[in-house]
């Protein structure tokens, strides 16, 4: 059996799997539930000076029948205040010695005012400090969260004050409102961060009601951009991981965003995190999906002859490349498995309508449809087998050129040489 312990920065974690800082670790007892559940750390609601929070707060996108694909929230900080986080942090860490407990931390950027919030932290037994340089909303207008985390010199200035303090490790939460995370991760490097946690939320309105004329949610008629989260900001999350690890800063990452499955959690540690941070999926579910995680981790690691999660980390970042190195003479094409096909005709009317028309369509009287590939017209898209309703019914099957690779970079270099690139249907 795996042994998913993991050392992340130097902290003892039981497993990979942390709750983010967010409304399930709001409280002590939501953070011990959770612990009981089987989490093995727990990030706790972002501490600052007490705050005053609207009605309502969230809002969600639907999509095909799934509730809550995304999720946006205009909820701030902890409104509860530091004395009693601080209380509920020391007695979670004496009844769960063993369990990872990290203080979320945002203040104004004054000096004296972070290492006071840094020292009362790690006095309460937090076992180390993230730094919340990333909220979207409300807090940023006050000059904190990501009014921080978009400007690298204030993310490198912050961490360095916090550094001056702090004897645990410092974490730094990176925001995903900006250009190139990279620059972000990189000043929080040069501030001396021994870590960096990745994405916060997502700049986002999801919807206005149309007798209102109000964004959602609702505050009296009236609402604000908030925070976007959950399975939808998944692949956003995973881009950004990426891009960090492929930095080489030579400090871990925590992978936040949208994972609620074992195979969520496998992809970003592929992808270069150590540990993954968990919040919709539990606001949705409850803290015992972490069960099937756990044992969906176990099975996969095992089965792969893996040790530990430390074997993932990174293992799929060779195979991120830019587009310009990709092969250009790699050729596949979509492939009917006509026993399987319910000839619903909807792979025809997407390649006809939104691609490349390279599919056949003979409508029967009956009203199913025969449909047949046009092999010498089909690029490879795969958006045929994506909009198929029935399962591994479309395929893509690799052709033979019987041409070495070639990529952008050596064909825009000597054209001539490749004259049958030029034909979309080489």
């Amino acid at each position: 059996m795996a042994d998913l312990s993991v050392t992340f920065c130097g902290i003892r974690s039981p497993n990979p799997f942390w709750l983010a800082s967010a409304p399930p670790t709001n409280t002590g007892d939501q953070v011990m539930r959770a612990f009981d559940a089987g989490w093995g750390g727990a990030v706790w609601k972002t501490i600052g000076d007490p705050i005053v929070n609207v009605s309502s707060r969230y809002s969600s996108v639907d999509l095909g029948g799934v509730r809550m694909m995304g999720l946006n929230n205009i909820e701030l900080i902890t409104d509860r205040t530091p004395e009693i986080n601080f209380k509920e942090i020391t007695e979670v860490k004496k009844r769960y010695p063993n369990h990872v407990v990290i203080a979320s931390l945002m203040v104004e950027s004054k000096r004296e005012t972070w290492h006071e919030f840094v020292r009362r932290a790690e006095d309460a037994g937090a076992d180390g400090l993230e730094l919340n340089f990333g909220c979207p909303h409300g807090m940023s207008e006050r000059g904190m969260g990501a009014a921080v985390g978009q400007v690298p010199d204030y993310t490198c200035q912050i961490t360095e004050w916090v550094k001056e303090a702090a004897k645990t490790p410092v974490i730094v939460k990176l925001t995903p409102n900006i250009t190139d995370i990279t620059y972000a991760a990189r000043a929080a490097k040069k501030g001396g961060a021994d870590a960096v946690s990745l994405i916060n939320t997502i700049n986002s309105i999801t919807g206005i009601d149309l007798d209102s004329f109000a964004p959602r949610p609702s505050v009296a008629g009236r609402s604000s951009h908030g925070g976007y989260c959950g399975p939808a900001v998944k692949p956003i999350a995973l881009n950004m991981v990426a891009s960090v690890a492929q930095a080489n800063l030579g400090i871990p990452i925590s992978g936040i965003g949208g994972i609620s499955t074992w195979r969520d959690v496998v992809e970003f540690m592929l992808l270069g995190s150590t540990t993954v941070q968990v919040c919709t999926a539990v606001m949705h579910h409850g803290f015992r999906i972490v069960a099937d995680m756990i044992d969906g981790l176990s099975n996969y690691l095992d089965d792969k002859g893996f040790a530990s999660p430390a074997d993932l980390c990174g293992r799929a970042l060779p195979s991120v490349t830019k587009w310009e190195e990709l092969n250009l003479n790699y050729k596949i094409i979509a492939n009917v498995d006509q026993a399987k096909c319910i000839g619903c005709g909807l792979c025809y009317v997407a390649c006809n309508d939104g691609a490349h028309q390279s599919i056949e369509a003979k409508p029967r009287p009956e009203g199913r449809t025969d449909v047949r590939i046009l092999e010498d017209h089909c690029v490879g898209c795969n958006l045929c087998s994506l909009v198929c309703p029935v399962y591994d019914c479309i395929t893509m099957k690799k052709v033979e050129t019987g041409r070495p690779p070639v990529n952008w970079k050596e064909y825009s270099s000597s054209p001539d040489k490749y004259p049958y690139l030029k034909d979309p249907h080489h």
